[in-house]
């Protein structure tokens, strides 16, 4: 089992959901994040006033994935996130030792 960490724009939640449940994926966490990486923020004008926004609007989605589908869980989350811009995001995958549901008891690759 994986846990699987996808940072992307916001606008594109939707098509990754849609993405990652046509391939089986049961359930993700979302969670609103802000932050940046290479593209520093950027700057805007507001009342004429020019200021920085360091940081960007993002989206973390989090899944515990079976080893089964971790490559196309990857692939699906590439292809919908995918605009060919700065700040499209990353996806990280840590080891996931043990899983247990919490209201049947089951543990592992049946709890997810």
């Amino acid at each position: 089992m994986k846990y699987l960490i996808a940072v992307i724009k916001p606008f594109k939640l939707d098509e990754v959901r849609e993405e990652l449940s046509a391939i089986g994926v049961q359930g993700i966490t979302v969670t609103e994040a802000k932050g940046f990486g290479r593209q520093k923020g950027h700057t805007e004008l507001y009342r004429g006033a020019e200021y920085a926004v360091d940081f960007l609007p993002k989206v973390k989605i989090e899944a515990a994935i079976p080893d089964a589908l971790l490559e196309r869980a990857i692939e699906a989350i590439e292809k919908a996130a995918n605009t060919g811009k700065i700040g499209d995001g990353k996806i990280f995958v840590l080891d996931l030792l043990h899983v247990r549901r919490i209201r049947t008891g089951e543990v592992d690759e049946a709890a997810i």
